[in-house]
C-alpha cells in the first residue's frame, strides 16, 4: 500500500490538499512498519486546484491523508482509485502507520469556507 500525506513542510500533515504541493509517500518495509519512501516537491501548476491533465504523480497512491479537503477534492481522487483521508493527526508517520494497521484516524476539526 502507497500513502501519501500532504506536508507543506515535510513534517507535519497539513490540510488544504487541494492547494498541496509537497507530499510525504509512506510504504510497508515488509515488516509491517510505514516508512516513508520518497517526498513529492510539485511545482504549483501540478497542485490539484491547478492540475488539467491525463497523469499526475499521486495517481501512483492507494491513500492520501490530509489535514483538510473539500468533497469535489475526494472525488476527483476516488476517479483515480485514491481513498482520501482527513484527519487532525498532526504526525505523518503515526498517520500513516494508524492506517497501514487498519486503524481509524481522528476526524479533522471542522473547516469552514468564508
Amino acid at each position: 500500500m502507497k500513502i501519501g500525506i500532504t506536508s507543506q513542510n515535510f513534517k507535519t500533515v497539513t490540510g488544504h490538499a487541494g492547494k498541496a504541493r509537497r507530499f510525504l509517500i509512506y510504504e510497508d518495509d515488509g515488516t509491517g512498519k510505514a516508512v516513508e519512501t520518497d517526498r513529492l516537491d510539485l511545482p504549483k501548476e501540478m497542485s490539484m486546484h491547478e492540475f488539467r491533465g491525463n497523469e499526475h504523480p499521486i495517481q501512483a497512491l492507494d491513500v492520501l491523508i490530509t489535514g483538510s479537503c473539500g468533497e469535489g477534492f475526494i472525488r476527483r481522487l476516488a476517479q483515480w482509485h485514491i481513498t482520501v483521508m482527513p484527519t487532525a493527526e498532526t504526525d505523518p508517520q503515526k498517520a500513516a502507520q494508524t492506517v497501514l494497521d487498519g486503524g481509524t484516524l481522528p476526524p479533522p476539526a471542522p473547516h469552514q469556507h468564508h
